[in-house]
């Protein structure tokens, strides 16, 4: 890795000295301020000192930013859902309705495990989709139970209708951006989900088609072209942006866009299993009621790292969920669990790099359709 000192005046005419010489792939190692030049110890000029680094090799581990003391949690966790039930309770009745349904009629072909047809396919389908268990067999406990009231006249698409509705009821029930929406919308996650474009397409949707008056902070400093990347959609857009290296500059930022109708904050990504990141985020950003949290998480993750990335922004109020990727996977169980499991909404689906065309509102309709496989790709 190479690792070189640079002093400038200001921080901006650093990163374009390091931007010059190392490139976009660049990293800041760590930056002060310090004094220099003067006479007899007086007249000293103030500058900033900024380490940056390159690897050397693709291979090579990313540098970490010196770690800086834990700021105050900002915020208290997000109120959460109502635990699920008991897997092996809901278990137990299911067995218990399968006995009374069987017992009553054979109206239908059942399956080898016992079920009439038409649930154990809803079965096998959330499976697939890796819904987990626990809302799986309270979705079968409710189906055998319509099952038996209907079995006159029950089939394959009163079946469909039941799991439908009866999921919708367990996610959150507004979707889709807050009516109340705050004049700062904040994006954090992980590295490589696409905040920066997401934060793009948001700016984007509400510049061109609500004819409202937008502006980016971009907070993610640690990757040179990550700022470039956002400068380039603000320049295209025709919106302003600012970029904050702390939190006096986030709220000059601020004020600077006071008059503008919204703001949208690109903050960096890092390595979601080190838990000073979100700590760290409260030294550049000023956490405050104006502010709506959105964490943006990629549908191609596993359900599990999704609850770890929750757990781990648990500091933070999320007010909103944006998943995106959604065209890089056909498995959407840990868009359901997760919602299902926080009483979180989601605002926002993205499927693609095209700015502002490839994102929609989140709805419960879509979300049910995707895990039974009534919707295609967009």
């Amino acid at each position: 890795m190479k690792v070189k000192k640079y002093t400038a005046g200001t921080m901006p005419e650093a990163m374009t000295k390091i931007q010059a010489e190392l490139g976009d792939d660049a990293v800041i190692l760590n930056s002060k301020y310090v004094n220099s030049g003067g006479f007899l110890g007086l007249f000293k000029k103030k500058n900033i000192e900024v380490i940056a680094a390159k690897e050397d090799t693709p291979a090579a581990a990313s540098a970490a930013p010196k770690k800086q003391q834990a700021p105050t949690q900002q915020k208290t966790t997000a109120s959460q859902a109502p635990p699920a039930p008991s897997k092996e309770k809901l278990e137990e009745e299911v067995r218990e309705l399968k006995t009374m349904v069987n017992g009553l009629y054979e109206k239908s072909h059942t399956s080898s495990s016992g079920y009439p047809a038409p649930i154990q396919t809803i079965a096998d389908m959330l499976e697939q989709q890796e819904v987990e268990e626990v809302w799986t067999y309270e979705l079968l406990r409710h189906l055998l139970g319509e099952w038996y009231r209907s079995f006159e006249e029950a089939d394959n698409e009163n079946v469909k209708e039941w799991t439908a509705s009866y999921l919708s009821r367990l996610l959150p029930q507004e979707m889709g951006p807050s009516a109340s929406m705050s004049k700062i919308i904040n994006l954090v996650g992980p590295t490589g989900v696409g905040k920066t474009t997401t934060a793009a397409k948001i700016a984007a949707y509400y510049h061109l088609e609500e004819k409202k008056s937008v502006a980016f902070i971009t907070t993610d400093t640690y990757r040179i072209a990550a700022v470039e990347q956002l400068k380039t959609y603000a320049e295209i857009l025709a919106i302003p942006v600012a970029v904050a290296y702390s939190i006096e500059d986030f709220r000059e930022a601020k004020e600077q866009f006071a008059e503008k109708d919204l703001v949208i904050v690109d903050s960096a990504g890092r390595n979601f299993t080190n838990p000073l990141y979100v700590k760290e985020l409260g030294r550049i950003i000023d956490f405050e009621e104006e502010m709506q949290t959105y964490l943006v998480l990629a549908l191609t993750s596993k359900f599990k790292d999704m609850k770890t990335i929750y757990e781990q922004f648990s500091l933070l109020t999320i007010d909103r969920f944006v998943f995106t990727k959604k065209d890089e996977t056909a498995t959407y169980g840990a868009l359901f669990n997760l919602m299902a499991r926080t009483g979180i909404p989601a605002a926002y689906i993205t499927y693609g790099q095209s700015v502002p065309d490839d994102m929609e509102e989140a709805d419960h309709t879509k979300v049910i359709q995707w895990l039974l496989g009534e919707a295609g790709d967009e």
